[in-house]
């Protein structure tokens, strides 16, 4: 694969993830919220710490995709 290539896959592959990752961050701030109403306290922290983690990772992600450009819906 030739570098432009491997960018433009790339920039693809960010946008995607960055999305995935949205929809589960998402998810476990619902079922952290669940977990609270059936006093599963311990339960909707961790949820709630994975969410928090999932947007550290999106960050990394995000500014991972700004370095080589942004998405590639930017370009068109």
């Amino acid at each position: 694969m030739n570098p432009t290539s491997t960018l433009e896959k790339l920039r693809i592959l960010l946008t995607h993830w960055v999305e995935h990752n949205r929809e589960h961050l998402e998810e476990f701030r619902r079922w952290a919220a669940q977990a609270e109403q059936a006093d599963q306290m311990e339960v909707a922290s961790h949820l709630n710490a994975a969410a928090a983690g999932m947007e550290g990772v999106n960050g990394r992600l995000l500014a991972a995709l700004d370095t080589i450009g942004g998405p590639l819906e930017k370009q068109k």
